[in-house]
């Protein structure tokens, strides 16, 4: 009776994540496509990240239900279930990499940014990162599952969920060790090295360079606002990742009481970093702050405004 109370409020809980990650990441995108000052290299790649956190409530939750409820499903439909949630969990560190990157370059090489990140090479470095990221989530379609481990009759048909077809090798070894402590370490040097080239340039005041103090200040600020987005993914995800760890390196711990609600925690913070995400935007980055009260003003709530947003959208918040 408690297992069953415990799963409907997982449930609900997750229904509510959905709800929100839709709400707060269709802003997002909205706000870089109506607002022009939005339209820069570093926010096309948050806009990569806000289409993973929409997919999270889009298909990520429902699916987890899914997951949940304890269908019948054929081996492989079930298998390509669990592989569609990992495909976002590894796109949502591919973008965040490559805002780290693009972060770092800005920085490090001020004049030649704009170069180096074109529009073209922009899509195309978005395209790669959904692309390596599909096919790394769809490795276990090709063999690296939990199949050959399983009963001869749960082969073709089985109840569905994670720990009955994904290989706890490739979650720990591949999803965990490659996809998210591999780029996080990445991306903390990236950062690191960041505040530190930031720093030396503000002890000068960028006298011997042609970017004026201010515009270091403003780069400044939003990096700083991208530092708490890779912390909350990290807070978020390594719980879920650890607790992967500590169920294949001491499988007993499975049949402890904790264990499931210890379960059901991870995966809701890992589902809550797609809300969260877009209030951090609000909170320390005024363009898409201000562009948010816009839309929700004049499209949502259906209040004609007189000023352009545009207009007060174009500094970053002090």
């Amino acid at each position: 009776m408690m297992a069953q109370s415990l799963t409907v409020v997982y449930i609900a809980v997750e229904v509510v994540i959905g709800v929100l990650a839709i709400f707060g990441n269709t802003l997002v995108i909205w706000a870089v496509k109506v607002n022009p000052s939005l339209q820069d290299t570093t926010f096309y790649f948050i806009v990569s990240l806000a289409v993973t956190d929409l997919a999270v409530g889009v298909c990520v939750t429902p699916l987890a239900i899914i997951l949940e409820l304890k269908i019948h499903l054929y081996f492989h439909t079930c298998l390509f279930l669990c592989c569609t949630i990992i495909i976002f969990t590894n796109a949502s560190t591919a973008s965040l990499l490559a805002i780290a990157m693009d972060r770092y370059v800005k920085i490090k090489l001020p004049n030649s940014h704009r170069k180096l990140f074109t529009k073209k090479r922009i899509h195309r470095s978005i395209s790669f990162c959904w692309t390596m990221s599909t096919i790394g989530a769809l490795v276990p379609m090709f063999g690296w599952n939990n199949r050959p481990n399983l009963r001869e009759e749960e082969r073709n048909v089985l109840i569905c969920n994670f720990p009955n077809v994904m290989s706890m090798d490739y979650l720990v070894y591949f999803c965990f060790f490659v996809w998210v402590l591999f780029p996080l370490f990445t991306m903390m040097a990236l950062y690191v090295e960041i505040f530190y080239i930031v720093r030396q340039h503000m002890r000068k005041r960028v006298s011997n360079l042609h970017v004026n103090k201010s515009t270091y200040n403003k780069e400044l600020k939003i990096t700083i606002s991208l530092v708490f987005v890779m912390g909350l993914f990290a807070l978020c995800w390594l719980p879920i990742s650890i607790l992967n760890c500590i169920s294949y390196f001491y499988p007993n711990i499975v049949q402890t009481i904790a264990f499931q609600p210890a379960l059901y925690l991870c995966i809701v913070l890992s589902h809550l970093s797609s809300v969260i995400n877009p209030i951090i935007y609000s909170l320390k980055i005024k363009k898409f702050k201000s562009t948010f009260i816009h839309i929700i003003k004049r499209h949502i709530l259906c209040r004609n405004e007189i000023t352009e947003a545009s207009s007060t959208e174009n500094t970053v918040e002090k």
